[in-house]
């Protein structure tokens, strides 16, 4: 099979980057003294989660961009809500529905500002890669300020669902499993005392 422009096959990097991100999280996991199951599973998740968000977002990638005599000029869109067609704002907001769930399960205490401030910064970081994919490897994916504002929607959907099923009694313990920090439960009143 030929490959004219020298584009860089995916699983070759997406597969170690994966890797390497779980092994990352479980040094964390275990520096912290917290290795169990379900947390190695939140770990695995989110390894898997990052690389496909790099597979899907950043690639293709080409060595050998082709040449048109042209000066290139990256794609890219900043004004919102223009040529956006809503099947690309539901996929973009349901891709960042997973980290939106996952993040809160690594943070000690999760806010709606953490969880929507790690999704924007995720996600600034993906169009930003994207950018420079097509500056520098002719990338096949236009950086585009609509994917973010769909993407941080997505995160802030994810944690939203989060916390609507941990209002369930048999679901927060489910979820607390999970967690990388014990869940603060709500303080209970003191017991009254009957003095004599």
């Amino acid at each position: 099979m030929s490959n004219p422009f020298a584009e860089v096959p995916v699983l070759p990097v997406v597969i170690p980057f994966g890797v390497v991100v779980f092994a990352v999280l479980l040094v964390v996991l275990r520096a912290r003294r917290i290795v169990t199951l379900p947390r190695a599973a939140v770990a695995a998740a989110v390894a898997v989660y990052a690389a496909g968000i790099v597979g899907n977002t950043i690639f293709p990638i080409f060595l050998d961009k082709p040449d048109s005599g042209l000066p290139w000029t990256p794609g890219l869109a900043l004004v919102p809500f223009v040529d956006y067609e809503i099947d690309d704002a539901l996929m973009n907001a349901l891709v960042f529905v997973p980290l939106g769930i996952l993040i809160p399960l690594m943070l000690a205490r999760p806010t709606w500002l953490k969880v929507v401030g790690a999704a924007a910064i995720t996600s600034a970081t993906v169009e930003s890669l994207q950018l420079a994919a097509q500056a520098f490897f002719a990338g096949g994916h236009i950086a585009d300020i609509n994917d973010f504002l769909s993407n941080v929607a997505g995160g802030a959907l994810g944690y939203g669902l989060l916390l609507l099923l941990a209002r369930v009694p048999a679901l927060t313990r489910l979820i607390d499993l999970f967690r990388w920090s014990p869940h603060p439960q709500p303080e209970s009143p003191e017991p009254a005392v009957i003095r004599g």
